[in-house]
Formats: structure tokens, C-alpha cells, sequence
């Protein structure tokens, strides 16, 4: 029996590989507000997102008063100085990127993890952290529809979850997973930022796919970032 025929096209098709390989975590912002259509459009993609045991963990904050903005752009700060120093050698390399744009973009998310997730036990007995993993299925939905409308979004992870917490007022169990700028983009980065600047280069699919079992001659962990 032959395997049923996509419900794609093939330019369809291409379409979606396009969407992926031209997605871009965006630093880089203009000032030009975001159409609410599209903000709605790009929330229905992240509640879309699969999810373990279809507990659906995500939750997500619009950040609209300016001063709360900069509490949070000081919280990245501090952090962003702290990792730089947790680099070594790679500290003033750091300092040279732009790994945020909280001030810059015309749109600030958060995007987090409900509270209460322990009552979820399906998928999750001896895989807690599946509830993470389903919150990063919702903000990949998100940036891949967000390329598509031709908008720009940076995933920032660089903030002290308990801080952040607190400062949005999180109920107990609740926790921060990304700070999520949105805004549209002068241009759209070739390659990858970190790519561009030198910091890293994507993996050769050799190195990420094995066969049976995890091989004895794979190369090493590769040094810190």
C-alpha cells in the first residue's frame, strides 16, 4: 500500500522549508508599530503549537508600559554583563554583540510557563521538563509566522527567571522562559547574527545524526560559548 499523496503543493511545500531555513533571531528593529491583525495572527500560531499531554503550559505577558519595559531592558543588562564575565576569554567578544533589542522593538512578550503544571502527569512522569519543551514548540510557531508576515523576533534568554518573576507579578510555579522582541526590520540578517559576527557556525549534519546508537568515535563536546 503506498503512502498517501501530500495535501501540499509542491510550492507549498517549499514555501514552509523557505519560512525555516530564512528564519532569524532579530536584534535589529525600527520603530514602525505591528498591526494588531498580525499580532493576533501570530498568537494563534503559538497556541497551535503541540504540546505534551495537550496541557497547552504556555502563557504569554504584552508588555505596554514603557517604564516596566526598562525595568526589564535593566534586568538583561546586568545579566548580559554577568555572562560576559562567566565567557573568560570570550568576554570582550561577548560585549561586542548585540544580543537584545527589549528598547528597540515596537512590540516586548514574554512568553512563560503556567503555574500548577505538576498536575500534569501525562508525558511528563519521567520527563518533567516536557512542559518546557512544549512552551518552545509555541515561540518557534510564533517566529516562523512572524518570518512569514515579514516581521522580525529575537528570542532573549539572557534575565534572571526569578527577577523577571517577580517584577510581572508570576503567581508561585509560574517562570519566565523567554523575553520575545517583535517588531518589524529593515532587512532580514543574510545568515544567522552569530553566524555573521564569527561567534559560531551551524553543525555539519554528520554531527548530529547517528544510527542505532551514539558512537564511540563522535567528536567532542564543542567549547563554551
Amino acid at each position: 500500500m503506498s503512502a498517501p499523496a501530500s495535501d501540499f503543493s509542491a510550492e507549498e511545500r517549499a514555501t514552509v522549508y523557505r519560512v525555516i531555513a530564512e528564519r532569524r533571531d532579530m536584534r535589529h528593529f525600527t520603530p514602525e508599530p505591528v498591526a494588531p491583525a498580525i499580532l493576533e495572527r501570530l498568537l494563534w500560531a503559538a497556541h497551535h503549537a503541540p504540546s505534551v499531554g495537550y496541557m497547552q503550559p504556555w502563557r504569554f505577558i504584552r508588555i505596554t508600559d514603557t517604564t516596566l519595559r526598562e525595568k526589564m531592558h535593566a534586568l538583561v543588562d546586568a545579566e548580559r554583563r554577568a555572562t560576559a564575565q562567566a565567557l573568560g576569554e570570550r568576554e570582550a567578544e561577548f560585549m561586542r554583540l548585540k544580543v537584545e533589542g527589549v528598547l528597540d522593538s515596537a512590540e516586548v512578550w514574554v512568553a512563560a510557563l503556567m503555574d500548577g503544571r505538576e498536575r500534569h502527569v501525562f508525558g511528563r512522569r519521567t520527563l518533567p521538563e516536557m512542559d518546557l519543551a512544549s512552551v518552545a514548540c509555541a515561540i518557534q510557531n510564533m517566529w516562523l509566522a512572524a518570518r512569514a508576515e515579514g516581521v522580525g523576533l529575537g528570542w532573549v534568554s539572557i534575565f534572571d527567571p526569578a527577577k523577571l518573576a517577580e517584577l510581572l507579578a508570576m503567581p508561585r510555579g509560574a517562570r519566565p522562559v523567554a523575553i520575545l522582541c517583535i517588531g518589524h526590520v529593515a532587512e532580514f540578517y543574510p545568515r544567522p547574527m552569530l553566524e555573521l559576527e564569527g561567534w559560531g557556525e551551524r553543525l555539519p549534519m554528520n554531527r548530529i545524526l547517528f544510527e542505532n546508537r551514539w558512537p564511540a568515535d563522535a567528536e567532542p563536546t564543542p567549547p563554551a560559548y
